[in-house]
């Protein structure tokens, strides 16, 4: 493991080349909180190295493993490739050794990018400029136009006067698996559901109940687990626009492996009878269809489907306003009570921005796990043994 050196000396510096196989540092963007389910994944995955740092998780590797780790990884929300780090105090200095990467192994001349930055306690401190010096160095030295809303992009972080540029090697986040054309209101990202799945010891070989499903990410999330499909399997990646990309070689590493078989089905029912044919939309759309089991009913009707006890996994509306806590209590309340009384043996795992809504459920949690954001609010997994 060689994780971005504090530069000593001014001509000292780091980067990667697509034209050799040294490894270098492959960077797992995570959901602010799920670093380390992710970190976990990423290790049972075959990135045995990776380990938990700011941010996300890192690890070393090449540019298969790039490929590999989009393809694969459910719980990432992007990869980066970090393909140079240098110190630089001012801008000169970072024009000068911007433009000594190896761009034209990097980028392709027809393919435009767009540059973003960010500084933190760190001498240049114009985020914006930065970010321009760094898209002339590209242009002028491999000639690919810089835009906006460019496929491909290049992220300059400033920490500390320590510069590491880095190429998003995923495009649009790897939570758009592809399949998902229709979503309920507050639709539970993929990405966080397969890491709230790992966090209550699913593995794919126990059934999975959501009673408030929405467009059905949990069972659908499950089904696919269980069944061994790759998330990435029919979604496109910004690496495929890289200098040199093989796509005989991808085609190879993404060809599906036989599915696993599985007796179990996975189940989710909603009270919303629009919600329930989103969800059987989406479920059908990423071949999981004859694997899931949606129905329309309330939670007071709530009962376990036939088979062996797994668990309920559920994501219930939490609010935005303590006005809005009253019925938000009474529907959590309800909820414990249905759950307690029918469901023995099962776990439970409850998604929810307020603790208070949980305790109402009566249920006995175990131990806190670390908040999560999402959306910009700050949520929690609690999770209990088998009732």
């Amino acid at each position: 493991m060689r994780p971005l050196p504090a530069i000593a000396s001014a001509p000292t510096r780091r980067y990667c080349s697509r034209m050799t196989d040294a490894p270098f540092d492959i960077f797992l963007v995570a959901t602010p909180g799920l670093e380390a389910p992710l970190a976990e994944e990423a290790r049972a995955a075959g990135f045995t190295e990776a380990r938990i740092t700011d941010g996300g998780v890192i690890f070393s590797g090449t540019w298969p493993d790039v490929r590999r780790a989009n393809l694969v990884l459910r719980g990432a929300t992007r990869v980066l490739a970090r393909i140079a780090s240098f110190r630089a105090v001012h801008l000169a200095q970072l024009d000068k050794r911007s433009r000594k990467l190896p761009w034209a192994e990097l980028l392709r001349p027809d393919v435009p990018v767009q540059v973003e930055a960010a500084c933190r306690r760190s001498r240049i401190y114009h985020a914006g400029a930065a970010a321009q010096r760094v898209a002339n160095a590209i242009a002028d030295t491999v000639g690919a136009p810089v835009a906006a809303d460019a496929p491909l992009r290049v992220m300059v972080r400033i920490e500390d006067d320590l510069v590491t540029i880095s190429l998003d090697t995923t495009g649009p986040s790897l939570h758009k698996r592809g399949f998902k054309a229709a979503v309920s209101k507050a639709p539970m990202r993929e990405t966080m559901a397969a890491m709230f799945l790992r966090q209550c010891g699913f593995d794919g070989s126990e059934p999975v109940l959501d009673p408030m499903c929405g467009s059905g990410t949990f069972p659908i999330e499950a089904a696919e687990i269980a069944l061994g499909l790759l998330p990435g399997r029919e979604r496109d990646f910004a690496f495929e626009l890289l200098p040199g990309f093989d796509n005989e070689a991808w085609a190879a590493m993404r060809r599906p492996p036989p599915p696993r078989d599985t007796p179990l089905l996975f189940h989710g029912s909603d009270r919303d009878a629009g919600a329930v044919r989103m969800a059987e939309e989406n479920a059908a759309r990423a071949g999981v269809g004859a694997h899931t089991r949606f129905s329309r009913q309330p939670v007071e009707e709530l009962t376990p489907p036939e088979g062996p006890p797994g668990l309920v996994i559920v994501n219930p509306p939490y609010g935005a306003r303590i006005g809005d806590k009253g019925p938000l209590i009474a529907l959590h309340r309800n909820l414990g009570r249905v759950l307690q009384a029918r469901f023995a043996g099962w776990r439970v795992g409850i998604v929810t921005a307020d603790r208070q809504l949980a305790e109402a459920t009566g249920l006995a949690f175990g131990p806190a796990l670390p908040p999560v954001l999402h959306g910009g609010i700050r949520i929690a997994l609690y999770r209990t043994d088998p009732l």
